[in-house]
């Protein structure tokens, strides 16, 4: 996939991974249409960086998509990236009979999973007239070996995982490229508090996938992602005691 002179339409770009993204497509000669959810943020993002359009707009919203998906074919008919960013995680614990889980993992899955079926499949009719064309659907590190503290975050992007690989399966006669990025712990504001300080920088993560996106590596398991993955494969009981080394202390910490 070509890294320069695409019209990229990037859902949740705002702040952290997807403001880190944007900053390197617009350094590489793209065009890149930021959405979000806050006119602030997007001002800020409009006057800091060249060559973007800003929309506001919220993906998990039926009727945000649907004028959204009109101005892209009215006025950007060339599109031929979506970056599937915009994220909800809630940090509760299951056990926990006075958190609502129904309604966090309502929340969560049409956020990270339901919202990105949707505006996918409305702009596959665009994506499919392009020569070359790609979605990114951005997952993490959970897709693969779930946390205590984000259970029903962690199953919404299995199920994000799931559905990445059989679009790309879908669409492999076709222009369109599917990847997947699988971040780990990130230092932002959406990680602050399950301890994103302790996380790779969004830099690290948008150089990587930049890199995947030249060289057709359809999952991009950045950092310590890449390391969970091969012990998964090697032993599931230990990847998983591994992503939940601190279970127990947080369980506690929740009392």
């Amino acid at each position: 996939m070509k890294t320069s002179q695409n019209t990229v339409l990037l859902i949740g770009g705002t702040a952290g991974i997807g403001l880190e993204i944007a900053k390197q497509l617009t350094a590489s000669d793209n065009h890149v249409i930021v959405t979000g959810r806050t006119q602030e943020r997007l001002d800020a993002v409009a006057a800091s960086l060249p060559n973007v359009t800003t929309i506001l707009s919220d993906v998990s919203k039926a009727e945000d998509v649907e004028l959204l998906v009109s101005k892209i074919k009215a006025d950007f008919p060339q599109l031929n990236m979506v970056i599937n960013n915009a994220g909800r995680a809630i940090l509760y614990n299951l056990a926990d009979p006075d958190q609502d889980a129904f309604a966090n993992a309502e929340d969560e899955m049409l956020t990270n999973y339901l919202s990105i079926i949707r505006i996918n499949q409305k702009l596959l009719p665009v994506l499919k007239k392009q020569t070359e064309s790609a979605i990114v659907n951005v997952s993490s590190i959970v897709a693969y070996v779930p946390g205590a503290t984000l259970p029903t975050y962690g199953a919404s992007k299995a199920a994000l995982h799931s559905y990445s690989t059989s679009l790309r399966l879908s669409l492999e006669e076709t222009s369109v490229k599917v990847f997947e990025l699988m971040p780990p712990l990130v230092d932002t504001e959406f990680s602050k508090e399950i301890g994103g300080h302790n996380g790779i920088k969004p830099s690290v993560v948008a150089d990587n996938l930049l890199t995947a996106l030249a060289n057709d590596d359809f999952e991009i398991r950045v950092g310590d992602t890449a390391k969970i993955y091969e012990l998964f494969r090697q032993s599931p009981a230990d990847a998983l005691n591994v992503m939940n080394a601190n279970r127990k202390a947080w369980i506690e910490s929740t009392k």
